[in-house]
């Protein structure tokens, strides 16, 4: 299969259009060259680029053999890949505005374990880039069958069922209910003084008009960060839909760039609910999903894909026991004396900030309300209590649930069998407080970031306590998971029936003679099944009366006085 023909003109200007720009004002602008040498200069890279890319398209192939995806490209230096079906974790399809004019698509291999992209495909049409992306999931498919001894023969696709689609109502939530703080700290940073251009443009003012000044900055500030994160979310989920087909998650989003592709359930390590004060007012959560190493549609950076941008609380959950079964926990508290260590925590912050604004008042001589700071003083007993509300874990049949945070709440759930370790984690002054940190580390990227599902400042008996509950109910699904072994029975190579054994005879052997009459053996059949003692004619082992397992005395002699242990067994 090759790429669409239109991806040759446009994999050149991608590649020179800056290039031709720059040499193009560069050149005309020169007083010796002129028009004319800059529209051949021009001309001859755009004409370099576009053979180059011909030549690329000519020597690009991809193919769908039976279990590997094969990819052969390079004009110079030719490479060939082939990716195993069964490693490839997600076939993502992205499409820009100017993409979707031409009609290309760009389309992203992904593989578990990593989280960069194994192969990309620059680029084909829609209809390919959809047919590739059904087919490898078809295949996939296919290969796993063979792998547990079923038909050779893939299975078609399963049929889709809509699982959520965003309203314009709740895109217009997401919208609404975003908020982009990176703007704050640039335009922080630029009017701090560090930017001396920037910082001479501010007018010199007593110290109530520079007050004022900074208030309408920092409200400006806010508003601007508002719209800017409101046209984000809007452009990143519009048009937002997920689906299920079988064993995976389907979804597709965007404005601007149009985003499809799939998560697959068997990959999925931790399933996130998060809201914030505004969402739980209005009933509205966020669902997310983690898998092992890699986030579809999101770069593949942090390994998080929000599968409910945002809808009603109770559907999150519904939706979110789609993916994983868990009952309606009943979360438990941290003790209530860790709400005076948080309650400390804050007054620390408090005294500090007082401290720093007293300290400038005095050495600048800017007459500020410094002890206005000391007012968060009276914000420390509630914020302790909320902290401490908020937080909390459960044990539920199948999966540990963990609930964290005030101002970005989150709910994780974390099946057993998904668990790679199980810490318990306690620092200094956990120690002092008599408290610990349980955290069910997985192979998701949340355990480099430290966001792994952790019940925070439990007494350390439940700690203990759950750390031994969690190792035996991570054990025991692991168990349930792995396929049952057959039970072990000996089975005799040589089978003798009861035909062969030759009648007793009234003349013994002659003098010499190493010949010793056959012994008959109990035999396993083909299928498992020991025959019944009756029809084999063999001598059966006889059980006596205290359980146990008496060999009968024509077995014992003919074992022999050579013969090993285990034939005497």
């Amino acid at each position: 299969m090759k790429l669409a023909p239109q991806s040759i003109p446009y994999r050149a200007l991608q590649k020179v259009s800056g290039v031709v720009l720059v040499i193009f004002f560069v050149v005309n602008d020169s007083a010796r060259l002129g028009l004319l040498p800059a529209v051949g200069l021009a001309g001859g890279v755009l004409t370099v680029a576009f053979a180059y890319e011909v030549a690329y398209y000519r020597r690009y192939e991809y193919e769908l053999t039976t279990d590997t995806l094969d990819i052969r490209s390079g004009v110079i230096s030719r490479r060939e890949r082939e990716i195993p079906y069964r490693r490839i974790q997600n076939v993502d399809v992205s499409r820009s505005v100017i993409q979707r004019a031409i009609g290309v698509a760009a389309i992203d291999l992904e593989t578990a374990g990593g989280s960069e992209t194994e192969g990309a495909i620059r680029f084909v049409t829609p209809e390919a880039a959809t047919h590739l992306q059904r087919e490898v999931q078809r295949l996939k498919r296919g290969v796993e069958s063979n792998q547990e001894g079923e038909s050779s023969t893939a299975p078609e696709g399963p049929d889709e069922q809509l699982l959520f689609e965003i309203s314009p109502r709740e895109l217009a939530l997401v919208g609404a209910l975003s908020f982009d703080g990176r703007l704050i700290g640039l335009l922080v940073f630029v009017g701090s003084g560090s930017v001396p251009v920037v910082s001479g443009l501010l007018p010199d003012a007593s110290a109530m008009a520079l007050s004022g000044v900074v208030i309408a900055a920092v409200g400006g500030l806010v508003l601007v960060s508002w719209v800017l994160g409101a046209g984000v979310s809007f452009s990143n989920y519009y048009g937002f839909r997920l689906s299920r087909a079988g064993d995976e998650l389907r979804y597709e989003r965007g404005l601007f760039r149009r985003y499809s592709g799939s998560i697959p359930t068997e990959k999925v390590q931790t399933l996130t609910i998060t809201d914030n004060p505004a969402k739980r007012a209005l009933g509205y959560a966020t669902l997310t999903i983690e898998t092992a190493g890699y986030a579809p549609g999101q770069g593949g950076e942090d390994g998080n894909q929000a599968a409910i941008p945002i809808a009603r609380r109770d559907r999150v959950y519904d939706l979110a026991r789609e993916v994983e079964s868990f009952g309606d926990p009943a979360f438990t508290r941290p003790p209530r004396r860790v709400q005076w260590r948080y309650g400390i925590r804050y007054l620390i912050v408090v005294s500090v900030l007082t401290s720093v604004a007293f300290g400038v008042n005095s050495l600048t001589g800017v007459d500020i309300p410094w002890y206005a700071a000391a007012l968060l003083l009276l914000a420390v007993p509630p914020a302790a209590y909320l902290k401490w509300r908020h937080r909390g874990y459960w044990l539920g049949e199948d999966h540990l649930l963990t609930r964290n945070g005030v101002w970005s709440r989150s709910v994780k759930a974390v099946p057993y069998y998904r668990m790679q370790n199980v810490i318990d984690r306690r620092s200094l002054f956990q120690r002092r407080w008599n408290v610990a940190t349980v955290v069910a580390d997985t192979a998701g990227t949340s355990s480099l970031v430290g966001d792994d599902a952790a019940a925070v400042d439990i007494d350390t008996d439940d700690a203990v306590t759950l750390c031994d509950a969690l190792t035996s109910r991570l054990q025991a699904s692991l168990n349930d998971r792995r396929p049952r072994q057959a039970a072990f029975e000996w089975v005799d190579t040589e089978v003798v029936s009861s035909e062969s054994v030759p009648e007793p005879s009234d003349t013994e052997p002659e003098s010499g003679s190493d010949e010793v009459e056959p012994a008959s053996k109990g035999t396993v059949s083909d299928s498992g099944e020991k025959p019944d003692d009756n029809d084999s004619g063999t001598d059966s082992t006889e059980t006596d009366d205290s359980g146990t397992d008496a060999v009968s005395d024509g077995d014992t002699a003919e074992l022999g006085p050579n013969a090993s242990e285990r034939d005497r067994e």
